[in-house]
């Protein structure tokens, strides 16, 4: 499956030095420049394979027979009450899964691209979900928007380190049959509507359409994406067919304009599955201080070690007795 190419305008972003480098400096530029960026192969087929096995034990690999059966029988109604059911096969993280579905979000890969769009020494995770689609399950088509609005309760910045990028991964080749996303670059957006537009009015919908491109490509792939560039879901037309995704969202350390999931309102969920995993680094992505911070104080290294008994402390504590 081929992806669709894309042009680059010019403009001067630093690199860092990384030792697994995925992306490019082509990249960074595309992304802030028209919002979108497209990279296949940013995950390769090893790293991917028990993520697909996963979604594959908690979703299946088929629609819902009674929910398809209604969308069948219910016409134009049900695809209007059935609107809700886009959202039916989300999770959010921490996963009730196998490490490497806990951690794909945090690849250190994915937090220096995020680091590299941004333009900031530091970045959390604040958001990430899951989402599989099934053919027939529900209507997936969505008129063009921005997803700002559940990201921020204000506007997306004009300084691009107090934006936020979203990342969407592919755990399954994602053609139009299989409800790719489509999305206008922000210059069309820009060319349509007004320079900074975020919302479009029901009239200049087929305007956008006219200049929509897709986000169609294979498993591996990563979609980065800001939340004020307007794109849409697409309806899933494969006989059988599904597609496995997740987004992850980063925005820079202590920018408190974004917000979406909450991480200690989960803590419920099992963390010991991303704890007894995860590198200071991806710990340090989820709002816990790096090994050095003042933070760690004889009592607090004492009561996380408790609270996480299979977290690898190492670290922190070598560095509290320098």
């Amino acid at each position: 499956m081929a992806c669709l190419g894309h042009h680059f305008s010019q403009t001067t972003v630093t690199m860092q030095a990384t030792p697994d480098v995925r992306f490019n400096s082509s990249h960074v530029r595309q992304w802030r420049d028209e919002g979108f960026a497209i990279i296949p192969d940013f995950f390769q087929p090893a790293e991917i394979a028990p993520i697909v096995a996963e979604y594959e034990r908690i979703y299946g690999t088929h629609a819902d027979p009674a929910l398809k059966a209604a969308m069948e029988a219910g016409g134009e109604e049900a695809v209007a009450a059935f609107r809700k059911l886009q959202f039916k096969n989300i999770h959010t993280f921490p996963y009730d899964a196998e490490p490497q579905m806990n951690l794909i979000s945090l690849h250190p890969a994915l937090i220096e691209f995020a680091r590299q769009l941004l333009g900031v020494d530091a970045v959390h995770l604040y958001q990430s979900h899951t989402w599989a689609k099934f053919t027939g399950e529900t209507n997936y088509d969505q008129v063009h928007h921005c997803d700002f609005g559940n990201h921020t309760l204000a506007v997306p910045a004009d300084d691009v380190a107090l934006r936020t990028v979203d990342f969407i991964l592919y755990f399954t080749d994602v053609s139009d049959a299989h409800g790719a996303l489509h999305y206008v670059t922000k210059p069309d957006s820009d060319a349509v509507l007004r320079p900074g537009a975020v919302a479009a009015r029901p009239e200049q919908q087929d305007a956008l359409l006219a200049r929509e491109k897709s986000a169609a490509c294979k498993a591996g792939t990563l979609v980065a994406h800001s939340t004020d560039t307007f794109h849409r879901g697409t309806n899933l037309t494969a006989a059988n067919g599904y597609r496995f995704t997740m987004t992850a969202g980063y925005k820079a350390k202590g920018n408190d304009l974004i917000g979406y999931h909450v991480w200690q309102a989960t803590e419920g969920r099992d963390w010991n599955r991303v704890f007894d995993h995860a590198s200071p680094e991806q710990l340090g992505c989820l709002g816990i201080p790096l090994p050095g911070h003042s933070y760690w104080t004889p009592r607090t290294l004492k009561l996380t070690q408790a609270r996480w008994p299979g977290l690898d402390m190492q670290a922190y504590f070598a560095a509290a007795q320098q």
